[in-house]
């Protein structure tokens, strides 16, 4: 047959991926403690090993609150690449071991997915992993993917939560210890539990003042005695009821007593929430885990695809870093945070979606729709177990740019509390990649296949998709597409 009688198969797929860029036998994404251990014992065991960790984060990145709640309170240093650069391998000795094994290591590299073969994706030429950093976007293909993304900040919000100031417990001690551009000299920690004590204990051992743990039960959740002895105050059975401040940032938290009563501020520069942590699974389960929760009523990976493993704190905290009643004592907080600071406070950010809007299941104010007075979340829980994801199309909650790592799990206890149902009852909102956010300028500079432009716009099999872009609005697609045509 001469090539000129070949016709296309629009239906094929083939040629239609991006191939990977590079290729090793084992990628593992995190350069913590797990993750570091993974490396190192895959390569003194002869593997080809590439390990990517996405610090020294971009100033936006930092900006958006990705990975950890920074609150707008770091130093101008983060802007010099070069210096944050040596901060990091400073503050993580075991990356020359890593580097004298041959270890191929990329710092300020970040994955924003990963994919095996699986439903939709069984054309795939082999498992991938989509890498990012300031400059470009590639993929890597892999043999086995080790998944050590370690935690992120639980987040609750309150009035003047995006005062520059407020942080998380992890954010801080990322800005402290690894990055040495921490811009805050007093802090009020939120939380009296092995976390808050640790980072409490880090802040003051840099030279940093703690002026007090707060704590919305009537007893701190763990030994405070040596904090006490260095001089930080412990107030139990209050909550915060607004970050006070100005332009430049906090200057006070504004505490309510839990069971009512009058209001007082504590000056501070820094407001650091150290209730808890929670694991990194979105890699996890865009590439496919199953997630569960485990009995500290975290979501942690479950089953796996073949290939793909989870270490370290992704795989779920250690039971020492959590309260024994870890779901109760994060309800306590959020219903104290409630009671004292009401609805009308903000719960996502991004979408400007406030306590009220939630319990009511209403639009954002932004759109300015019409509202129904008869909605809620009671009323939507007689008809089925209420689910995050349908929320958020109700609401847009949990869909502004920092993906919901400032409001997925108060979003759910607030959910919890408007259906009267138990947190545990409340489903995960999915992820889907890209799990970091991605700029336009970084994408620009992916290439496409003659394979993949050829018939770009007659994919999917839908039928007047099979209508090439030039023969739409022409007897030609009547040809083709019979009465299904535009015209």
């Amino acid at each position: 047959m001469e090539d000129e009688d070949v016709v296309s198969d629009f239906h094929a797929i083939g040629e239609k991926h991006t191939k990977a860029d590079e290729h090793t036998d084992i990628l593992v994404i995190g350069a913590g403690p797990a993750g570091l251990a993974a490396a190192i014992t895959a390569a003194k065991a002869g593997a080809q090993v590439m390990l990517v960790d996405e610090n020294p984060l971009g100033a936006g990145l930092i900006g958006m609150d990705v990975p950890l709640l920074f609150g707008n309170r770091w130093t101008a240093a983060v802007q010099n690449q070069g210096r944050m650069l040596e901060q990091v391998l400073t503050a993580n000795p075991g990356l020359e071991e890593a580097f004298e094994l041959g270890i191929d290591v990329r710092l300020g590299t970040y994955a924003w997915g990963a994919f095996t073969g699986g439903p939709n994706l069984r054309s795939l030429p082999e498992p991938v992993v989509g890498l990012a950093d300031e400059t470009r976007s590639w993929l890597v293909g892999f043999r086995r993917l080790i998944i050590a993304t370690g935690a992120r900040d639980l987040v609750y919000s309150f009035k003047g939560f995006e005062t520059p100031g407020v942080v998380g417990a992890l954010g801080l001690t990322s800005l402290i210890q690894t990055y040495a551009a921490f811009n805050g000299q007093r802090i009020v920690i939120l939380g009296s539990g092995d976390l808050a004590i640790a980072t409490a204990a880090m802040a003051l051992d840099a030279g940093y003042d703690v002026a007090a743990l707060v704590e919305v039960r009537d007893a701190p959740q763990a030994d405070v005695s040596a904090l006490v002895a260095r001089g930080v105050a412990i107030v139990t059975g209050h909550a915060i009821l607004e970050a006070e401040g100005n332009a430049e940032g906090v200057t006070a938290a504004r505490l309510a007593p839990v069971a009512g009563g009058d209001a007082h501020s504590l000056a501070c520069d820094t407001i650091c929430l150290a209730i808890g942590a929670v694991p990194v699974i979105d890699i996890a389960d865009v590439v496919g885990a199953k997630i569960t929760r485990n009995q500290a009523g975290a979501f942690v990976p479950g089953s796996l695809p073949e290939g793909v493993s989870v270490v370290g704190d992704a795989a779920g905290l250690s039971p020492d870093a959590l309260p024994a009643d870890a779901d109760a004592y994060r309800m306590d907080w959020m219903r104290a945070l409630m009671t004292t600071g009401g609805q009308d406070v903000i719960a996502c950010s991004c979408e400007e979606v406030s306590r009220r809007d939630l319990l009511d299941v209403q639009p954002p104010r932004y759109l300015a729709a019409p509202t129904d007075k008869h909605n809620s979340l009671a009323q939507l829980a007689e008809d089925g177990p209420v689910n995050q994801d349908q929320i958020k199309r109700l609401t847009r909650a949990c869909m502004g740019p920092c993906q919901a790592r400032r409001c997925r799990e108060q979003v759910a206890m607030i959910m919890a509390i408007g259906a009267d149902r138990p947190l545990s009852s409340i489903a995960l909102a999915g992820y889907r990649a890209p799990v970091r956010p991605l700029p336009l300028g970084v994408l620009a500079a992916a290439s496409e296949t003659p394979g993949m432009v050829e018939g770009w716009n007659v994919w999917f099999g839908i039928r007047t998709q099979w209508v090439p872009y030039e023969d739409i609005g022409t007897e030609r697609e009547i040809e083709r597409a019979g009465r299904m045509a535009h015209f």
